[in-house]
């Protein structure tokens, strides 16, 4: 990965650790709580969905910048999505975040800044916890997920 990139990737998590994105709580959803015990993470995800789309999604917590600037870029990303759609996205951002720190960084988006937790193999889980978290909002609905 290029300086160039580094500092793009670099600056988007902390504009969206700084300003999250759809911060808030949704009434009337599915939801879902995810507790990364290392680092001391601790996010809802709630969701909204009608007919196999996500009509709406938020989050709401503590943790740190990189949990919440994935949470943030999750629910930008997978709001109007199908199920179907945000579960491959899903598996697209765990191979890219688990992927060795010199791998090619395939486009997501502005989801591609997340690769660059890679170099840093603990900060996978922060990463991982809100993609986690939605997933088990949308398939079951209050439910506790943890990274451990």
């Amino acid at each position: 990965m290029t300086s160039d990139l580094r500092t793009l990737y670099h600056d988007v998590i902390v504009d969206h650790s700084k300003h999250p994105r759809n911060f808030r709580t949704l009434e009337a959803c599915r939801k879902a709580e995810g507790s990364n015990p290392l680092c001391g993470d601790r996010l809802t995800v709630y969701v909204q969905i009608h007919n196999g789309v996500i009509r709406d999604v938020s989050f709401n917590g503590l943790g740190c910048a990189i949990a919440i600037a994935s949470a943030s870029l999750m629910t930008e990303s997978v709001k109007g999505k199908t199920v179907a759609e945000a579960d491959a996205l899903f598996a697209r951002v765990q191979r890219m975040v688990g992927a060795p720190p010199d791998a090619p960084v395939h486009d997501l988006g502005a989801l591609s800044a997340l690769a660059g937790v890679r170099r840093f193999p603990v900060r996978v889980k922060c990463a991982a916890l809100p993609w986690h978290a939605l997933r088990a909002a949308v398939a079951a609905g209050d439910e506790v997920v943890t990274t451990e």
